[in-house]
């Protein structure tokens, strides 16, 4: 269901407090706010139960204290799947397995477990005829990198290599996406010298240019979402798909986190969920569909740690709102550059008459293959050919690519090769509408 149908915003239920609503109620809340994707992080009878006949898509998973059995024995897993899952499902529907959680974070190292886990789950699908159906990943934080700056030096930590190396070629063998955890507000928290709070809030109109690619940042969740795809392609896993598993930010912290505020939390969550409903996909991966869950539905109360900790939910206990989101990506917050349309088809993208033939047929190639935009129509004996030469196909190629990202200024920039006009270039270029 939700493989083909463009980005999707989903919601982590943690359960990590003793004042909770009962699951009942909480899936009136998710009904209400029109949550379609939900993340819980066991299989839990009593929830699961609950989500039955919603529609709402689950996340279930195998948390790491169970790792050690499932790897060990294929009939654990299969009991468990007997058990906890077909009971309630299609009923309940359950798309997502995560089979350990941030592995590589854990004291105990449990990480030697999750694939062979994994691969016992994965056998307990098929026997059940469900492994199409139903898709089996485990969730990591970005630790898993050792270096996520500039993006396009993104690169796995080689001290996880003996475990992210089966797990790599058993997601791409099963066209599971690497399941990551991203958060822009710790990298905040921990250098706000480095990193500006605008660039952490998708606020920032600065950009930062990674200068091996001359791709441009406006903030640090493509960055970082960007890394993991380089990452991918050193170890030359071109195929797999990210998605972002947890992401948020908190509503209040200790005395140290100035920057945990309700104000903050929604500017973060607002601007996320629009950024991702857009399909605007990241600079190195434009117009790539990209799944994120927002952490987390509630204030869980006995999360250990600093007080920020105990304040990432969008909801209090008694479910009231802590701050208004909104989930379809359109309301609370003025968009400048409207999406609905008015500005769409008064401005252009078309190449800068002082770019040089080759940096022209670099943001060309650019265009044409990373950057999506289909350019059949410049082929030779293509409507769009003539006039053949290099400024009408690369504005060609510059305004598609603008018209289908939004034609916001980012859109138009290719590296200074992009010039936004207000006259209709078809006059002069007659390319551009051929």
């Amino acid at each position: 269901a939700g493989f083909c149908s463009g980005s999707i915003v989903g919601v982590c239920y943690g359960r990590n407090a003793d004042d909770l609503p009962t699951p009942d109620k909480v899936v009136e809340l998710i009904k209400l706010h029109n949550i379609k994707y939900v993340r819980i992080y066991d299989s839990n009878i009593q929830v699961l139960k609950a989500f039955a006949n919603t529609g709402v898509e689950l996340m279930v998973a195998v948390p790491n204290s169970d790792l050690l059995a499932f790897s060990q024995f294929q009939s654990n897993a299969d009991s468990w799947l007997k058990n906890s899952i077909l009971p309630f499902y299609p009923a309940t529907k359950i798309t997502y397995i995560t089979v350990g959680l941030e592995v590589t974070e854990s004291p105990d190292n449990a990480s030697a477990l999750v694939v062979p886990a994994m691969h016992n789950v994965l056998t307990a699908l098929k026997k059940a005829g469900l492994h199409k159906r139903i898709k089996v990943s485990s969730t990591h934080s970005l630790g898993v990198l050792s270096r996520s700056f500039p993006p396009s030096a993104g690169a796995f930590d080689s001290s996880h290599a003996s475990f992210l190396k089966p797990m790599l070629e058993f997601l791409a063998e099963n066209q599971s996406p690497f399941m990551i955890d991203l958060y822009p507000y710790y990298a905040y928290r921990d250098s706000p010298k480095k990193v500006s709070l605008d660039y952490a809030l998708f606020e920032s109109s600065s950009e930062v240019i990674d200068p091996n690619t001359g791709l441009l940042y406006t903030n640090m969740f493509d960055a970082q979402i960007d890394a993991l795809y380089f990452a991918l392609m050193a170890l030359n896993f071109k195929t797999i798909k990210v998605m972002v598993t947890e992401t948020g930010w908190p509503s209040k912290g200790s005395p140290k986190e100035k920057g945990a505020t309700p104000d903050n939390a929604q500017t973060y969550n607002t601007n996320l969920i629009r950024h991702v409903l857009n399909d605007t996909g990241t600079p190195a991966k434009p117009g790539e569909e990209l799944d994120v869950y927002i952490f987390s539905l509630f204030n869980e109360n006995r999360k250990p740690g600093l007080e920020s900790e105990r304040n990432w939910g969008l909801f209090y206990p008694d479910k009231t709102s802590i701050y208004n989101l909104d989930f379809t990506g359109k309301g609370v917050l003025d968009m400048t550059n409207s999406t609905d349309g008015s500005k769409n088809g008064t401005t252009w993208c078309i190449a800068s008459s002082k770019a040089s033939e080759a940096d022209l047929q670099n943001a060309i190639d650019w265009a044409c293959g990373p950057g999506n935009v289909d350019c059949s129509a410049i082929q030779p004996s293509q409507p769009c050919f003539e006039p053949d030469n290099l400024a009408s196909h690369a504005s060609f190629a510059f305004n598609s690519y603008y018209q289908q990202n939004g034609a916001s200024d980012v859109a138009c920039s290719f590296g200074g090769k992009g010039v936004k006009v207000d006259k209709d270039p078809s006059k002069s270029i007659l390319i551009i509408s051929c």
